[in-house]
């Protein structure tokens, strides 16, 4: 397991505040309250662990295939239902998407290989990410991936507690299926817009891996 770069501004000041309230607390409380100053140190501590564990990147066997549509993101799928994209594509797509809760690695993976066509940020809402709405009125990242067998579109979309999205590509760039291309912090969901027709591999509810997962077959 690794430590995303993401991570290391919060994880230093995450740090610093866990030495500081410590070296107070034991300083101050020792003598007398003992174990309230140990009882601070154990909060702390798992908060500050909370904090690694969240930017972590676990070493994991990833999924590489061209006929498949791999999860691009770990935590559970909450919608699979034919809708009408007002955004790019002007047509009826299959949404697929998957609900990141703050326990989740927060890594973002290609779903498929390809050129990246579109690449759009919109400014946005902060409803909790399982919200109706949260895919066209929350804080999103859409891009675009032509792939040999068709164009798919995912959306990296904040939540209630999610208040930064990195996205790491651009238009005419070439990505590879479970590469890395964006991170969201603190909880979230990832939306992926298929082509009518598309072969779903995934049921409501199912826990997906991020870089793992089939989520989809090209039909």
């Amino acid at each position: 397991m690794t430590v995303h770069r993401e991570g290391f501004r919060t994880i230093g000041i995450t740090a610093l505040i866990f030495g500081v309230i410590n070296v107070l607390s034991f300083t101050f409380l020792g003598e007398t309250l003992g174990w309230l100053a140990l009882t601070i140190f154990v909060v702390t501590l798992a908060l500050l662990l909370f904090i690694i564990s969240f930017f972590r990147i676990p070493n994991r066997t990833l999924t590489i295939n061209n006929n498949q549509i791999i999860s691009p993101a770990d935590g559970k799928v909450v919608v699979i239902e034919e809708i009408v994209d007002e955004e790019y594509f002007k047509d009826k797509r299959i949404q697929l998407s998957v609900f990141m809760s703050p326990a989740n690695v927060h890594v973002n993976r290609n779903p498929i290989s390809g050129e990246v066509v579109y690449n759009q940020y919109h400014k946005g809402k902060y409803l909790v990410a399982w919200h109706p709405k949260s895919s066209t009125e929350n804080e999103r990242w859409s891009i675009a991936v032509k792939h040999e067998k068709g164009t798919i579109l995912y959306k990296q979309i904040a939540g209630a507690l999610a208040k930064r999205i990195c996205n790491y590509t651009k238009v005419g760039q070439q990505v590879k299926q479970t590469e890395e291309y964006g991170f969201i912090k603190f909880g979230s969901r990832v939306d992926v817009l298929l082509p009518v027709g598309t072969k779903i591999n995934v049921e409501l509810n199912e826990v997906v891996k991020g870089g793992v997962t089939v989520l989809a077959t090209w039909s």
